[in-house]
This record gives C-alpha cells, sequence and structure tokens, in this order.
C-alpha cells in the first residue's frame, strides 16, 4: 500500500513538473503567436503527447509561425516541405542515388528526417506526394527500395492547410487525416493582440528569436510523465463508447476509427498532466474530443447538402453517452 502511494505521489509530482514546463513553452511560443494562449497549449499538447498536428485556417493567422515557433521551443530540427502541386514524393522521403566512385547506390534522405517537420499548405500537393507521408506518420521510417530508414526520435509533423481557397488543391484523403492526431484552428486575434503583432513585426525583414526551452531528451521525458499520466478503466470505455456511437450516425459515412480512440486517450494522458493532475478525468475527454474526433468524422453527400455539421453530430453522441463518474477516474 505505502509503494502504491509512493508511486502515486511521485506521479503528482511528475505532472506538476510537466506543467511547469509546458506553461514556459507556452509563453515562448507566445513571444511570435500573440493572444492565442489556448491555442499554443493545445498544439504543444498534440505535441507532446507524439502525435501530429493539423492547422488549418485562413491565410494572415500565423499557421507557420505557430509550427515554426514550437519546433524552435524544443531546440530540434526543423524541416520545412513547401508542397505544392510538382512536388515528387522523393523530395519527402528520399531517394537512392547512384555514386560512380564507390559503384553503389546510395540513400540521400528526404525532407521529413528531422525531429519537426512542417509540411506547408499540404493539400497543394498531388495525392501521391501526400501518400509519401503515410508511412513515416505512422511508423516512424521511410522505407525505399525495400531497406527502412529510422526518422529522428522524437518525430512530428505539423501540417498548414486553406480550407477556403480550393484552386490547385487537393483534399486530404481520410487515410491521411486519421494520421493527425489533431486539427485546431488559430483564429484571427482581438483588437488588443493585432496591435502587438504589428508592433512586433514593423520593419521588413524583423522576425523575433524563439530560444529553446527544452532540448530533445527533455521533450522525452516529458513524453514519458504524460505516458504514466493514470486512465481509469471506465474512462477508457467511455472514449470507445463515444467512438463506436459515431460510426453508428447515419449522416456519417465515416466515423471514428480506432486509431482516433487512441489518439484520444494520449492527448487526455498530456492534457491532465498539462493541469498538473496524474489522472484523466471524463471533462478533459469532453473538452479534447471535438479536437481529435471532428475531422474523422466524414459527413455523407446527402448530410452536407442538407447543411448538417459534424460539429453538431458529435454533441449530440457526447450528450446521449453515459458519463462515468469523475471520483471513479482517479
Amino acid at each position: 500500500m505505502e509503494a502504491t502511494v509512493q508511486r502515486q505521489r511521485s506521479t503528482e509530482a511528475e505532472a506538476k513538473h510537466f506543467a511547469e514546463r509546458l506553461d514556459g513553452l507556452v509563453s515562448n511560443v507566445e513571444t511570435i503567436i500573440k493572444g492565442k494562449t489556448d491555442v499554443v497549449q493545445l498544439a504543444l499538447i498534440c505535441m507532446l503527447a507524439e502525435g501530429h498536428l493539423l492547422i488549418e485556417d485562413v491565410p494572415g493567422t500565423g499557421k507557420t509561425s505557430l509550427a515554426r515557433a514550437m519546433a524552435e521551443s524544443v531546440d530540434g530540427t526543423l524541416a520545412r516541405i513547401q508542397f505544392t502541386p510538382d512536388l515528387l514524393p522523393t523530395d519527402v522521403t528520399g531517394v537512392q542515388i547512384y555514386n560512380a566512385e564507390k559503384n553503389k547506390f546510395e540513400f540521400h534522405p528526404g525532407a521529413v528526417f528531422a525531429n519537426v517537420v512542417l509540411g506547408d499548405e499540404i493539400n497543394r500537393a498531388s495525392p501521391k506526394t501526400q501518400s509519401a507521408l503515410l508511412e513515416v506518420m505512422e511508423e516512424h521510417q521511410v522505407t525505399v527500395d525495400g531497406v527502412p530508414h529510422p526518422v529522428p526520435d522524437p518525430f512530428i509533423v505539423i501540417a498548414t492547410q486553406n480550407p477556403v481557397e480550393l484552386d490547385g488543391t487537393y483534399n486530404l484523403p481520410e487515410a491521411q487525416l486519421d494520421r493527425f492526431m489533431m486539427r485546431i484552428q488559430i483564429g484571427y486575434p482581438n483588437p488588443l493582440a493585432e496591435m502587438e503583432i504589428i508592433d512586433t513585426l514593423n520593419t521588413r525583414h524583423f522576425r523575433p528569436d524563439v530560444l529553446p526551452m527544452v532540448t530533445p531528451s527533455d521533450f522525452r521525458r516529458m513524453t514519458d510523465i504524460s505516458d504514466r499520466v493514470y486512465l481509469a478503466p471506465n474512462i477508457r470505455h467511455y472514449i470507445v463508447n463515444l467512438s463506436r456511437e459515431t460510426r453508428n450516425v447515419p449522416q456519417l459515412r465515416l466515423g471514428v476509427s480506432p486509431r482516433g480512440s487512441a489518439a484520444l486517450a494520449r492527448s487526455a494522458r498530456a492534457f491532465a498532466a498539462a493541469t498538473g493532475r496524474n489522472f484523466v478525468t471524463p471533462e478533459d475527454i469532453k473538452f479534447l474530443a471535438p479536437y481529435v474526433f471532428l475531422h474523422r468524422m466524414i459527413l455523407t453527400p446527402e448530410a452536407e447538402l442538407q447543411g448538417i455539421s459534424a460539429h453538431s453530430l458529435l454533441e449530440r453522441v457526447i450528450r446521449e453517452v453515459t458519463v462515468p463518474s469523475s471520483r471513479d477516474a482517479v
């Protein structure tokens, strides 16, 4: 009994340490992204849960700046891929090139061989090039000519896309969307924050530096802490019940996958640690569900014509599924 209590105390102390480090990371990123504390925290939680992040918003709201600031904050290697219609899959993954001097083929790594891969305007690339990310996002490796090449650890893909501009774009396939743990929107800043942005970017080439706050090894320790946050059996049942209920909604041609259930569990652990807790509550699940589930819920054509939104369907699912008792989560 004493050993169990001691382990719990240790986990509580670790969760508080996690929350303090995350607050520092949020403040650091906010030197670039003004007035969006909740958005920055969500993005970093996704990263610390070892998930991939899709930032979807209109131009000029800071999608690329957020991704770059996150990468610089964790002192990891950053690779930026500008997705265009003429981008090739080998530009992303790498290619075997013949070395005449050595009389053999050598692997030349592509842009995904970095801790943080920023895929800017990902929906501008052809489906063939988009598919080049499928293996590496799931298995953290790239296979070229039958040889697997592991990418650095930690590894995360942060992709941006503009949902209002359709010319020259290709919708992300469901298999690609399902590999993103979260989809978030930044939104326009409030007037005070927008004035601060004007003051910050008042010269032609000025861009504030984002100093590294943690090393990749520190980052790994933080992910280990979130992995040890307690997820009670009834909370796991709650996640599964939510996912299964989305698969029974007639207005959806595709509900949440088991990968989506696992993504919600992982992100909830990191979210709980971000508040200094060593256990997940039903409120954590309900708060995170829209960010994790909505891009996985694909409407039928009939539902789209009727103006039904995935958000309203998810709200109905959350209302109808029985919520477990919070005291059983501890």
